[in-house]
């Protein structure tokens, strides 16, 4: 028992207690270091990771150059495994695979046959039926290995020498790029144009105190193999002045316009690394779920001439609507993020593009040296070879009489040595010439040969001695590299909406904006429409469908913002020029394929902007708004200025109320509301207190009957502004504002028109100057343009003018005003409808004498309500 008590004691004192959270630690860096520094991350000098680096080399021990046959992949995986690269053999071959991809490497490196995959994520064959060599591109980076120019390292087992970096003639870090996940760290490198990356080299080598700036007017951004487009410079510039960056790709897509006035899309180009089959079942999901509108049908067309995916655009959509929701939706738009670390000295760092190319030139440089150095040494050697053979021919008799008399090489060997002062390799090489060398033809040759060797061991002692002619040594050899494999960019520079503002191209033009019952809009350049002679017969405003017409027109500039007003109470956002262009007879776009509205959402109000940036601008003015029940709202514009794809709350509507009018105003106008039943109340905006968007507002007006409703709200903020009412039936007459006296809100207001059953109710109600026109659109499409000088000021509570001859059935559909166009009035006595021309008989127009003597003023009742 004491024997094995002693021997349990011998064993507890070979174990040597540890703190295991010291351990840990210790253990965990160095795996980590393991990973960053044999693994993840490339070398900031050819670009390469271990496994790379393994791949050439080893196919470079099997003599795969450009030139000679392939080798089946097989072979070249277990030549690198079995030589360099003790892991799975899928690694080495996967590696061997994208380096073979021309849509991974920008430059690849590998000639692959067979079936190496594709941009649909396919699976290469397996390595037993590819085959591969190098590509010429490959040879650069290994050019000049023999010549001492890079350090060797003992392989895994010790038995053999593997490189630890390749002379690299070209800066394959920023040409092809690289990605990778170490521990706590990750690399994603963008690859660029060779010839941008060598000129932008060559620029740096001139002036090595360049700054980025500079040198990103040779490297203008990276160039993706697959093309596409650059949306946007600001990540670039990020990624190259600090080594990170968010760069916005797009892929490269046209919108046709087929015979039959149906659209599609067509993509010729996708991002880098997406992959275009997952991109196109990705897509028609959101198709199939409603998150993208407006396709038809999705077809694949790419063939071995190149990628062509088409998308068919329904009849009623707008074929850029989709294409923006395409890059909005699915990866036919993506980023990729720049983050350049790579490996230093053995450690990793964050680089700029000036980091990059100082690191490279630094690399070559050493190359250029050692190389310089070693074809230095090789010529001496020679050189001395050859003084050895000189002097031997010189004393030729000598030489072979002393050689004659030897018993032994030895013997004749030491006695050259001894006779003619000669080196021991001096004597070798003597035994070792031959009889042919004796020819005086010969002896001329080894002359030559030495003269030459003279110069070269000078010209090689030069480089050595002056860094300017080894840099003038780099450059030609960048030179070169760009002669041979430079080409033209394939991605495409395009600045996005936040640095080069759209409008810049789109001529600032005043349009008219139409909407339909059915909710299809266009817009149509102003000058279609001509002034013509009050009570004329209009023309054409629209082809509208069958039981559709157009409840609503707006006037605006391409330039302009537009909030879109719901009767529901939504806000969306649109700009003028991405509003479909139309002619004045066509039918327009469905609105729901321009922004994201409901299909039982109806337009109500919009507001025209100038420009939602302008914080002043957003702070000093407000939107009020009404609703159809009397109740009025204020809110800065502030509120309203960054509204979201789905719409944003305007208004808290109450049940069977609805939004009816929004209007921009500075905080001082003064508002008139109107009824259906004829009757108006005038306010000071301050009556009514800014609220935020999801307030419900407080009573405007109060209604005289359950069947009344509010027609229409101004704002009015001019003297010379008059007060215009247009009753259904075509009657409309002008008033002074003053005529309208101000009271507090929520009144019953005062007669504003004379309504009977000739001239029908109230529809609408504006505020207009002699210089102003109006446009009358009714029910069944027809528009006239009236001058606002040609219609004389009247009594408050007079019946009227007429302002549009009706026909049948039909009724006044919308209102709106215009700037007054010089241009002469045009009476037009055909106009087309649905199809038809019909032959119009000018009727005669009612004058002045239609106007009736003011009614006895009615009792006004003006309630002052509190806020609801």
């Amino acid at each position: 028992m004491a024997e094995e008590t002693d021997q349990n004691e011998e064993q507890f004192d070979k174990i040597i207690k540890i703190n295991i959270e010291e351990e840990m630690k210790s253990a965990y860096i160095d795996y980590s270091m393991s990973v960053i520094v044999s693994r993840a991350l490339p070398d900031v000098r050819d670009g390469l990771k271990p496994v790379h680096r393994r791949v050439l080399y080893g196919m470079l021990d099997l003599g795969l150059a450009s030139n000679k046959p392939y080798k089946k992949s097989a072979r070249i995986v277990g030549e690198v495994l079995g030589k360099y690269h003790p892991h799975g053999d899928s690694s080495v071959y996967d590696t061997m695979v994208r380096m073979a991809q021309p849509w991974s490497l920008r430059y690849p490196l590998v000639d692959g046959q067979g079936n190496f995959g594709s941009i649909d994520g396919d699976s290469p064959a397996a390595m037993r039926y590819t085959e591969a060599r190098f590509k010429k591109m490959a040879e650069e980076m290994l050019a000049d290995i023999n010549k001492d120019t890079i350090d060797y390292r003992l392989n895994f087992d010790d038995s053999l020498q593997e490189p630890t970096v390749l002379p690299s003639k070209f800066p394959n870090l920023l040409v092809n790029g690289g990605s990778g996940i170490a521990v706590g760290m990750a690399t994603n490198m963008a690859p660029h144009n060779l010839t941008e990356c060598i000129d932008g080299i060559m620029a740096y080598i001139d002036n090595k105190e360049i700054e980025v700036p500079e040198l990103m007017q040779y490297i203008k951004a990276p160039d993706f193999p697959t093309g596409g487009i650059i949306y946007g410079y600001e990540g670039v510039k990020d990624a190259f002045e600090t080594g990170r960056g968010r760069i916005m790709m797009r892929g490269v897509a046209e919108i046709e316009t087929l015979a039959n006035d149906r659209e599609r899309i067509i993509v010729s180009e996708i991002p880098y690394q997406v992959n275009k089959a997952m991109m196109i079942e990705r897509t028609a999901e959101l198709v199939n779920d409603k998150k993208i509108e407006g396709i038809s049908e999705i077809r694949d067309e790419s063939d071995r001439d190149g990628m062509r995916v088409v998308y068919e655009i329904k009849r009623d959509a707008n074929a850029a609507i989709v294409l923006n929701n395409l890059y909005k939706y699915t990866a036919l738009q993506t980023s990729f993020s720049v983050n350049n670390i790579a490996l230093v000295h053995g450690r990793p760092m964050m680089l700029n593009l000036k980091d990059l190319i100082r690191h490279f030139v630094e690399h070559r440089h050493e190359v250029v040296v050692r190389r310089t150095k070693f074809e230095l040494a090789e010529a001496e050697k020679r050189a001395h070879i050859l003084e050895g053979l000189l002097i031997a021919l010189d004393h030729i008799e000598e030489v072979i009489k002393l050689i004659r008399a030897s018993q032994t090489p030895d013997e004749a060997r030491e006695g050259l040595i001894t006779q003619f002062g000669l080196s021991d390799i001096q004597a070798r090489a003597i035994l070792d010439m031959t009889l042919r060398r004796l020819t005086g033809l010969e002896r001329d040759k080894i002359k030559d040969e030495y003269a030459e060797l003279m110069k070269t061991i000078e010209y090689l002692n030069s480089i050595l001695n002056d860094e300017g002619l080894r840099m003038q040594i780099i450059k030609d050899e960048l030179q070169e590299m760009k002669d041979k494999y430079g080409d033209e960019r394939r991605t495409q520079i395009v600045h996005s909406a936040a640095e080069m503002m759209t409008e810049d191209f789109i001529e600032d033009e005043d349009v008219v904006i139409t909407i339909s019952r059915e909710g299809y809009i266009k817009r149509t350049a102003l000058t279609e429409y001509r002034t013509q002679g009050r009570g004329g017969k209009g023309s054409l405003g629209s082809n509208s469908r069958d039981e559709d017409f157009i409840e609503h027109i707006f006037i605006a500039s391409n330039h302009n913002y537009l909030l879109f007003f719901t009767d529901r109470g939504k806000c969306y956002w649109l700009r003028v020029f991405e509003i479909p262009e139309g002619t004045r007879t066509s039918k327009g776009r469905a609105l729901q394929n321009i922004i994201n509205i409901e299909k039982e959402e109806k337009i109500r109000a919009y507001i025209k902007v100038v420009n939602l940036k302008d914080q002043e601008y957003l702070e000093n003015n407000c939107i009020i708004m009404c609703t159809k029940k009397g109740t009025i709202k204020k809110t800065t514009l502030q509120a309203y200025s960054r509204p979201r794809s789905n719409g944003i709350n305007a208004i808290n509507i109450n049940d069977g109320d609805e939004l009816l009018e929004a209007n921009l105003t500075s905080g001082t106008s003064e508002i008139v509301m109107a009824l259906r039943s004829g009757r108006a109340i005038r306010f000071n905006e301050s009556k009514v207190r800014p609220m935020g968007r999801t307030a419900t507002g407080v009573r405007g007006i109060t209604l005289s009957g359950a069947d009344d409703e509010v027609v229409g709200m101004i704002s009015v903020e001019s003297n010379e502004s008059t007060i215009l009412v247009v009753s259904e039936n075509g009657y409309g007459k002008r008033t002074d504002v003053d005529d309208y006296r101000v009271t507090n809100r929520g009144g019953k207001g005062v007669k504003t028109i004379n309504v009977t059953e000739k001239t029908g109710k109230l529809v609408s109600i504006k505020d207009v100057t002699d210089k102003d026109d109006l446009m009358i659109i009714n029910r069944s499409g027809i528009v006239i343009r009236i001058a606002m000088s040609s219609l004389r000021v009247m009594g408050r509570a007079t019946q009227g003018v007429r302002l549009i001859t009706l026909k049948g059935n039909d009724a006044i559909a919308s209102v709106a005003k215009v700037e007054h166009d010089d241009e002469e009035a045009i009476d037009e006595s055909v106009i087309v409808t649905d199809g038809e021309i019909l032959d119009i008989v000018e009727e005669s127009l009612e004058d002045m004498s239609d106007e009736t003597e003011p009614d006895e003023e009615d009792s006004e009742n003006e309630e002052d309500n509190n806020e609801e």
